[in-house]
């Protein structure tokens, strides 16, 4: 079996669950420093598939990519903890506020720097955005071929990667030829927990930061510069009590639960 170079793409987010009043700045980008930061759920599992790759190809190197502040080394730390061998930080004031389309931009002249990678992989979406657009926009960029909703990695055959994903109403197995860009669900197995050993031996490992001008990239099409899409408003929606309703499982309730769903049109 080929040895791989994989690349991880994943991101230091923002907690959602604790989402306040002073999550947004005035310029609608989101207020990092507010909220505290988590490693991307659906990031987590693109790492368990990449690692999977690396059981199944002894020697295999696995490269983590994340962009953001400072402490956004944290992301790629935890995924050497994991099995991850390094990686590498996209940070510089000009990245800052980027939408999806800046960040593929910054990803993919990244990623061509790296120079040698066989699979790149990701989650689906990230929790501070849900657009499922970067890793897609990253394989145009590259020219790569994708293969998004990837739930499980079956095989990988000479130069040729198989894959079940996801679709409306079932599983579809999908075959395509590397280098490629998948994207992973959540619903993918979870990611392996951290290796005591790998935490004590990578906790001060250094992780190569990169500017702009380190990935020769062109600054107008980078953060707010090249982000044509805004944020008008970001606001934590709380359910009140008066707004939710307890039905036990007698057949009266039920039927009144129904009764409702199909008045409202949730069903039906």
């Amino acid at each position: 079996m080929k040895k791989l170079n994989i690349v991880v793409l994943a991101k230091q987010v923002p907690d959602t669950r604790h989402v306040g009043k002073d999550a947004m700045n005035a310029d609608g980008t989101i207020n990092r420093a507010a909220l505290p930061a988590i490693f991307n759920p659906e990031d987590l599992n693109a790492l368990e598939q990449a690692l999977r790759l690396k059981d199944m190809c002894p020697g295999s190197t696995i490269t983590m990519l994340t962009m953001g502040p400072e402490r956004a080394k944290e992301i790629v730390r935890e995924g050497m903890f994991r099995g991850a061998d390094g990686g590498y930080l996209l940070t510089d004031r000009l990245f800052a506020g980027a939408d999806t389309l800046a960040t593929s931009y910054a990803i993919s002249t990244a990623i061509r720097k790296i120079g040698e990678y066989d699979i790149i992989i990701g989650g689906r979406q990230a929790i501070d955005g849900d657009t499922a657009q970067v890793g897609p926009q990253v394989a145009e960029k590259l020219g790569l071929p994708q293969v998004t909703y990837v739930e499980e990695i079956l095989s990988l055959d000479n130069d040729t990667i198989t894959v079940k994903r996801a679709i409306t109403g079932g599983i579809e197995t999908v075959q395509a030829p590397l280098p490629v860009v998948l994207t992973v669900n959540g619903s993918a197995a979870p990611c392996r927990p951290r290796n005591a050993k790998l935490v004590m031996g990578k906790k001060n490992a250094d992780v190569t930061a990169w500017s702009v001008a380190d990935v020769n990239a062109d600054p107008s099409k980078c953060g707010l510069a090249g982000s044509p899409t805004k944020v008008k408003k970001i606001e934590n929606i709380s359910f009140q009590a008066k707004e939710s309703k307890v039905f036990s499982a007698s057949d009266q309730d039920i039927q009144a639960l129904m009764t409702e769903l199909i008045n409202n049109h949730t069903i039906g």
